[in-house]
C-alpha cells in the first residue's frame, strides 16, 4: 500500500496530526495496535491549552460520555493549608476531565470524518526500509505500507523509534504515575478538582479529578529517583488513601471500581529525538517526550506536537524532508522547549516543603492571585510566555477559555 502520510498511534498526538493533514488535502492512513475504544492509563485532566486545541480540531464534548467541566481547583500545601482557586466563569472552559477511553475514541471519529483512513487493530511490526523518497512500514494485517512521511505518535515505548534504532537504551521516563477509578465519592470529590502536595514525595503530588456520576480519577505521581522509589508506589497507595485529609475528600462510601494502574511519564522534550529517517519520520506526543515536567500533563503537548508536525509536512511537501524536520524542530524548541525549561525551574522549588508551602501561600494571597494561578496552572498561557515574545498577543493574560466547551458541557452533574 502506498500512502502520502502514515500516522502510527491513535492517541491525541497522532489523531491531531492526522486531522490537520487530512484537512490540508493529504492522504492519511492511521494505524494502531489497539481496537478503539480502548483504555489508556492517564490522569484524564484537560488543560485550557488542550481544550482550545480540541475545539479547533472540531471535537464535540457531547460525544465524550465522561466529559466533566471543572470550575474550581483546590490545592493543599505540605503544611495542610487548603486554597481554592476558581476558574473564570462564563468565558468558556478552562479545565475539564474526560476518560481517555472515551476521549481518544471520539477524537478518532473526528479524524474519520476528516477523511483519515483509520486502521485500528493493526500493529506496527517494524520498519522494512528507509529510502530517499519514502519509508516502508511493516504493519500487521496490512502488509508493507510505503509512506512519504510517517508521524510516530506511538507512545513512551515508541515501536517506530525502536525499529529505527533511535530509542535510548534503558529509558524509563522522568516521572511515574499511579491511578485508580473510584465510584461513590463524596460531594467535594464529585464537584471539584483536588491536588495534594504530600511532603513525603515532593515534588510529586496526589490528585482527585471529578467524573460524572459521583466518580473520580484518583492517583499520585512521583519524580523518578526522588524520595519514593517507583517499586514502592503499590505499597504506598493504600496508606495514601487512608490519610485523613484525602479520605475526607473522597468520602466514606468511595470504592475502587477497577484495578489500579501505573505508567511512566516522558518529559524530555529538550533532549528527545524529534525526527528520523532523514526527516521522513517525525515523533509527537509521548514518543517525543513532550509531557510537562512539573505536572506530568501530556495531552495538550501531544496535540501541540501533532499539529506542528502536520504543519511542517504540509509546508515542506514531499521533496524536502530535511526541511520538514528542521521546521518541526524549530517550532517545538521555540515553544515547548522553553516551557519545559521553565517547568524544570519550578520543579526545583517544589522539591522542598518550604518551596511548595510558599508557592501555595503566595498564590492564595488575593482573589486576583487565586484566579490567575488557576489559569497559569492549567496552561491558559504557555509556561514561558514572558520569555517568548513571539507568542504574545492582544489578549495576553486575559483570554477566554475554549469557547466551544462552555461550563454547561458538564455532563450528568448539577452545578452548585
Amino acid at each position: 500500500m502506498r500512502v502520502e502520510v502514515c500516522v502510527v498511534g491513535g492517541g491525541p498526538g497522532g489523531a491531531a496530526a492526522a486531522i490537520t493533514l487530512a484537512r490540508a488535502g493529504r492522504e492519511v492512513h492511521l494505524v494502531d495496535k489497539a481496537t478503539f475504544p480502548r483504555d489508556k492509563t492517564c490522569g484524564d485532566g484537560l488543560t485550557t491549552n488542550a481544550l482550545r486545541r480540541l475545539s479547533e480540531l472540531g471535537l464535540d464534548p457531547s460525544t465524550v460520555a465522561s466529559w466533566f467541566a471543572v470550575d474550581d481547583v483546590l490545592v493543599r500545601s505540605p503544611s495542610g493549608r487548603v486554597v481554592e482557586f476558581p476558574m473564570p466563569r462564563g468565558r468558556g472552559s478552562y479545565a475539564a476531565v474526560a476518560r481517555r477511553v472515551d476521549l481518544d475514541a471520539a477524537l478518532l471519529d473526528v479524524a474519520r470524518a476528516a477523511g483519515v483512513k483509520v486502521h485500528d487493530g493493526h500493529a506496527l511490526v517494524g520498519v522494512d526500509g528507509v529510502g530517499r523518497e519514502s519509508v516502508t512500514l511493516d504493519v500487521d494485517g496490512l502488509g508493507p505500507v510505503e509512506a512519504t512521511y510517517v508521524v510516530a505518535g506511538d507512545g513512551q515505548w515508541s515501536p517506530t523509534a525502536k525499529a529505527l534504532g533511535l530509542y535510548p537504551n534503558g529509558y524509563l521516563g522522568e516521572w511515574h504515575a499511579f491511578r485508580q477509578y473510584f465510584s461513590g465519592v463524596g460531594p467535594r470529590a464529585e464537584r471539584d478538582l483536588w491536588v495534594w502536595f504530600e511532603p513525603d514525595f515532593l515534588p510529586g503530588y496526589a490528585w482527585s479529578f471529578p467524573l460524572p456520576g459521583a466518580r473520580a480519577n484518583v492517583g499520585f505521581g512521583i519524580q523518578r529517583g526522588a524520595k519514593v522509589a517507583t517499586q514502592d508506589m503499590k505499597d504506598l497507595w493504600p496508606e495514601l488513601l487512608r490519610r485523613p485529609h484525602i479520605r475526607d475528600v473522597l468520602g466514606a462510601d468511595a470504592a475502587p471500581e477497577a484495578p489500579h494502574r501505573a505508567w511512566p511519564i516522558p518529559a524530555r522534550i529538550d533532549t528527545a529525538v524529534l525526527s528520523g529517517a532523514g526527516g521522513r519520520v517525525l515523533f509527537v506526543g509521548d514518543a517525543a517526550g513532550a509531557c510537562d515536567p512539573m505536572t506530568g500533563e501530556g495531552i495538550g503537548q501531544a496535540l501541540d506536537t501533532g499539529i506542528a508536525a502536520a504543519g511542517a509536512i504540509t509546508d515542506a511537501g514531499p521533496g524536502a524532508p530535511a526541511w520538514a524536520a528542521w521546521r518541526y524542530r524549530r517550532d517545538v524548541w521555540t515553544t515547548l522547549r522553553r516551557d519545559h525549561q521553565m517547568s524544570m525551574l519550578l520543579v526545583r522549588a517544589l522539591q522542598h516543603r518550604k518551596g511548595a508551602r510558599a508557592a501555595v501561600r503566595v498564590a492564595g494571597v488575593t482573589p486576583w492571585t487565586r484566579r490567575n494561578f488557576a489559569r497559569w496552572l492549567f496552561e491558559d498561557e504557555p509556561r514561558a510566555i514572558l520569555a517568548t515574545p513571539r507568542r504574545w498577543h492582544r489578549d495576553f493574560l486575559d483570554r477566554d477559555g475554549a469557547r466551544h466547551f462552555a461550563s454547561s458541557d458538564r455532563i450528568g452533574v448539577s452545578r452548585r
